[in-house]
């Protein structure tokens, strides 16, 4: 204020006095009225009596995050090509051990053994008729990238695709969607005996598999088309980040009713020499793809394409290649595919590390990414294993120095995510019931650090969380913090839901944990051979700051979770999001029941549940404000807030399988990638199906009132 009253009186020449009094009277009632209004630090769950400690906490944890950290971990973990049960996965492993412990965490290794495939065994792919030509499955090897040489790395392969050796024509099926598919029975092409030819995006890539097989088609090829990316979209590797015409993205195609190792659903996959058996499936009666599968980059699929003959397809089924694309590749255009994939036991390590808390130990802050890889990973996932790594041990010097979280926060590393989200999905079954009583949230960070566009997906209970602490940390090489970055010309940032695809899932949808995942993402080399540090310096995040500011904005999150007096979740959220979401499942609904007006016993207790939040939130700002509860009712309160999440979980499950619990969230069971929110509902619209509508009015009501009625019962203990 100083230097504003010293400009004005030194501006008279400019201005005559009297304005140059009014305009001093402005500034001085401007700065009184900002020192009366101005936000004072004030966080969801903390008495306000000790917002200062919190400040202070939280003021030392951000001074104590090493930015040049990221880096070097990013480094170490991605020397080698790591794929699950490989020596070279259980050096990182060792590795994230030691900078845990170092940072002062008490570390545990689960251990599984999995029924999964972590070699491609031999593939071939070839056409052989009208000419015999062998077409690539495996990256090429480039000067400026000396990573692409490692003799270590794989052919382009799926796991879990069937082994066969079959020779066939050709259809084109777009990205091998259930419409996709839907589409060629209505335009009379016949599959059976076929080899479809898909490109990679739409859906996760084994609904293209399931859907294929369905059909009656014999083997899948799958590629990355240069219109998804590649040269369509700016230069390709190594020019710039996008796909070039050899790149291939690998990935599992396990599509299942449940998630998690295959042949033990509902139980953690113990190690076979273990003091403690657990009954596993005959591989034989597992649902496992029969077709043989795979990806290739689209310099290969070009070959192909090229050389079809048949009907011009849809308008948006073209493709980025330089001709118009086909249905059919004609009589005279044959494609053998071969592949001869083992499946075995392996031993995949989960590795959990843990503050404990001085408070509350009993109360869990998990925070989670795999780290198992493709290829060397440095995108996917290890960039979210970097930041972690770069966390804990930024909260590790606050714990030196006498600064213990109030609850116990857990950093959890997961083995064998890349064939099917499967060492954290064993953990989950392993600890379900613990999980159930003490976990908070789950925070998932899979390849959390790819690139420099911040971004967050979130039960509604967490949403808030996030966005406050991105107005506490600043965006890297700008004067911007991550909150006015991220909303843009927006008032606040969108905040997604979660979908499916990667270590929340069992977490949230099996055992009803509110979970997040966030991060910075962009063009990646997805799941391919080039996904190492020379990429990731080069292209994803060259100052190699966002690793920093990340683990900076999370772990406020985590420091708020973990000390608050009461968690601090955002209860009313339930309330305000599913008064959305409903709306637009009625309209979902009258997409095949036009006459369909509401959901009536979901519409009364959904003003029930506004009711209850809006009490609850009148009697927490109270008593937060008095700070005058006591431990014993805090720490009642707190136990009843974890279990809030729970009334979303129905032991009935859903229809297309009961593995998944929750009646809020689901991964699309068609697409695998997509969120379902209400997915019971969901499933109804996606079949046609109209006569358990009323089933599901009444079972979500049931969730809605149980929701409330727990809402209540906190309340009144304020």
């Amino acid at each position: 204020m100083v230097f504003y009253l010293y400009t004005i009186e030194n501006i008279s020449p400019l201005i005559g006095n009297p304005m140059k009094k009014i305009i001093r009277a402005f500034v001085l009632f401007t700065f009184c009225l900002g020192s009366v209004l101005q936000p004072v630090f004030a966080q969801d769950g903390f008495f306000q009596k000790n917002q200062d400690k919190e400040k202070s906490i939280e003021t030392r944890f951000l001074e104590s995050v090493d930015y040049d950290r990221f880096k070097v971990h990013l480094q170490e973990l991605t020397k080698n090509p790591h794929i699950a049960g490989t020596p070279e996965n259980e050096l990182v492993q060792q590795y994230m051990k030691k900078i845990m412990e170092d940072a002062g965490m008490d570390v545990k290794l689960y251990p599984y053994d999995v029924y999964l495939p972590n070699d491609p065994g031999k593939s071939e792919l070839e056409i052989v008729s009208p000419i015999q030509m062998k077409l690539s499955q495996q990256e090429k090897v480039l000067e400026e990238d000396p990573f692409s040489a490692d003799d270590r790395l794989h052919l382009g392969f799926n796991a879990y695709s069937g082994s066969g050796d079959v020779t066939a024509e050709v259809v084109y099926a777009n990205y091998g969607r259930r419409e996709d598919f839907q589409k060629l029975e209505e335009m009379g092409i016949d599959l059976k005996g076929k080899v479809v030819i898909a490109r990679y995006g739409g859906n996760f890539r084994g609904f293209k598999a399931k859907f294929a097989e369905q059909h009656g088609a014999i083997g899948l090829v799958v590629y990355t088309d240069p219109k998804d990316n590649g040269y369509t979209k700016g230069e390709v590797y190594p020019n710039g980040p996008y796909y070039n015409e050899t790149t291939i993205q690998r990935g599992s195609m396990l599509t299942l009713d449940w998630t998690g190792d295959p042949l033990t659903p509902y139980e953690p996959a113990l190690p076979l020499d273990g003091p403690t058996q657990v009954e596993r499936l005959d591989p034989s009666d597992v649902a496992f793809h029969s077709i043989p599968v795979t990806p290739i980059g689209y310099g290969a699929a070009e070959e192909i394409l090229s050389r079809m003959e048949g009907q011009p397809v849809p308008e948006e089924w073209q493709g980025g290649l330089p001709f118009d694309y086909k249905i059919e590749g004609g009589k005279d255009l044959k494609v053998r595919v071969m592949v001869d994939q083992p499946v075995n036991f392996i031993r995949a390590n989960n590795v959990i590390g843990t503050f404990k808390g001085s408070k509350y130990p009993d109360e869990w802050i998990i925070l989670g990414s795999h780290f198992d890889a493709w290829s060397f990973g440095a995108t996917d996932p290890n960039s979210g294993t970097a930041m972690l790594l770069t966390l804990a041990e930024a909260l590790g010097k606050l714990v030196k120095e006498g600064i213990q979280p109030e609850r116990s926060i857990l950093i959890g590393h997961w083995d064998a995510e890349e064939q099917g989200v499967i060492g954290s999905t064993e953990w989950v079954e392993h600890l379900r019931d613990e999980l159930s009583a003490k976990a908070v949230a789950y925070m998932n960070f899979d390849g959390g650090v790819s690139g420099r566009n911040f971004g967050a997906s979130a039960a509604p209970t967490l949403k808030k969380l996030i966005i406050d602490a991105s107005q506490e940390v600043m965006y890297p090489d700008s004067a911007k913090t991550v909150f006015e970055v991220w909303a843009g010309n927006n008032e606040e940032p969108g905040i997604g839901n979660l979908g499916g695809g990667s270590d929340h899932i069992a977490f949230y949808m099996h055992v009803g944990v509110p979970s997040l995942s966030g991060g910075a993402g962009g063009t990646t080399a997805y799941h391919s051979n080039y996904d190492n540090f020379n990429y990731y310096s080069r292209f994803v995040d060259p100052s190699f700051k966002m690793g920093g500011a990340v683990a900076q904005l999370f772990g406020l999150v985590t420091l708020r979770m973990a000390n608050a007096e009461i968690i601090p979740y955002d209860v009313p959220r339930y309330a305000q999001d599913l008064k959305g979401h409903f709306e637009q499942a009625v309209k979902n609904v009258q997409t095949i029941s036009p006459d369909f007006k509401e959901f009536d016993q979901v519409n009364q207790a959904l003003v029930k549940l506004e009711q209850s939040s809006t009490a609850y939130k009148e009697s927490i700002d109270k008593a937060l404000s008095s700070g005058n509860l006591s431990d014993d009712k805090i720490k009642i309160i707190n136990q009843q807030l974890i279990n809030l999440e729970k009334s979303w979980i129905d032991p009935k499950g859903m229809y297309y399988g009961d593995w998944y619990k929750s009646l809020y969230v689901c991964n699309d069971p068609f697409s695998g990638y997509a969120s379902w929110i209400l997915p019971g509902i969901q499933y109804e619209v996606a079949i046609n199906r109209t006569e358990k509508l009323e089933e599901w009015d009444e079972r979500y009501a049931e969730a809605i009132l149980d929701l409330s009625s727990k809402i209540d019962e906190i309340q009144k203990m304020f």
